[in-house]
């Protein structure tokens, strides 16, 4: 499968992904138990991923698989800085509004070009530094309200520390992408192998945190396998397949392409997801909106084009000097 295919599809998936997640709201608010949704979709991944993996063990010949510890013990990292990263989060988010956390939220897309850079030692030209950077305004200005809003006046008056965890923030997001693509391409082993390892302890981790929650809430709704399905309706079903299959497609660009699609498919689905909502949900679009859109069109342009379409190079046929023309010419006179 072409890797522009599977970017197209995260890209579908993912914007939908926010409106199947307003949809399963109930005034305002959700019937089920929110934390249940990412173990749910973790799971989901490990079932999807180990029957994958034992049809492949049929064939002939069975897939690579290592299992040596010094590689395994190397799959939980990715889980524990999503965990870190999701606690920065709401950090963040206690000195920040929303608005002003989702623009500082397109640093990533910086972060993770500059950590492609340092760590996997992929090296981009100028113009794809240029379109990353392109991307990060676009996204940015479809999100900035207009300045006669109220909420306009809080994006540069929040409190240093809403910044730096914001920053921090970025950096771990990018740091777990870049790091779980190091981890699928570091060997030759199975895609759905690494997929059961790293969806394994993704699993482990969320019931840690459901067990978490259950003592924090001193078990005021019972231990969390009583009320895993409560209030689930068909919507719900399809977050959880939505965020399932979101996860199984990255794992294929981890594999197959690299980290900068995965960037370019999610940054392209925010904006999809906003054109979505006009329909949707009344929203009413803006001009920096469009400004955005168009701006983010010209970035995906060129990082993804040949150089030969973005710069005119110069004809490498070059014509003769007149001197040593007269000069052949003279020869072939006198002889």
């Amino acid at each position: 499968m072409q890797w522009y295919v599977v970017a197209s599809l995260l890209t579908i998936l993912t914007s939908s992904q926010g409106i199947l997640t307003t949809l399963s709201q109930s005034n305002g608010g959700y019937k089920y138990d929110y934390a249940t949704v990412p173990f749910l979709a973790e799971a989901f991944k490990l079932l999807v991923s180990s029957f994958l993996l034992w049809r492949e063990c049929r064939r002939s010949p069975p897939p690579r698989m290592t299992t040596e510890w010094k590689s395994v013990r190397l799959f939980p990292i990715p889980s524990i800085i999503y965990l870190i990263h999701n606690n920065v989060q709401f950090a963040t988010l206690t000195y920040v509004d929303t608005s002003t956390y989702q623009i500082m939220g397109n640093l990533k897309i910086v972060t993770t070009g500059i950590l492609f850079r340092l760590f996997l030692r992929r090296k981009l030209s100028n113009l794809q530094w240029i379109a990353i950077v392109l991307l990060a305004v676009g996204t940015t200005t479809s999100q900035v309200k207009g300045c006669g809003e109220a909420s306009c006046d809080s994006l540069f008056s929040s409190p240093v520390q809403g910044y730096i965890l914001g920053m921090l923030s970025a950096c771990l997001s990018a740091l777990a992408g870049v790091y779980t693509e190091f981890l699928m391409k570091k060997n030759n082993d199975s895609l759905y192998w690494q997929n059961v390892q790293l969806y394994t302890f993704g699993a482990i981790f969320n019931v840690a945190r459901l067990v978490l929650d259950d003592f924090r809430g001193g078990f005021e709704k019972g231990p969390w396998w009583q009320r895993l399905f409560n209030g689930y309706n068909t919507t719900t079903w399809l977050v959880v397949f939505n965020l399932g299959s979101t996860g199984l497609l990255v794992s294929w660009l981890m594999k197959y392409a690299d980290n900068i699609v995965k960037v370019y498919s999610t940054s392209m689905a925010m904006l999809l997801t906003m054109v979505f909502s006009v329909f949707l949900f009344n929203f009413r679009p803006t001009l920096q909106l469009f400004l955005g859109i168009i701006i983010c069109m010209m970035s995906l342009h060129m990082y993804f084009a040949p150089p030969n379409m973005l710069v005119d190079f110069p004809s490498t046929v070059k014509a003769a000097p007149e001197s040593v023309i007269e000069v052949s010419i003279d020869r072939r006179t006198e002889s």
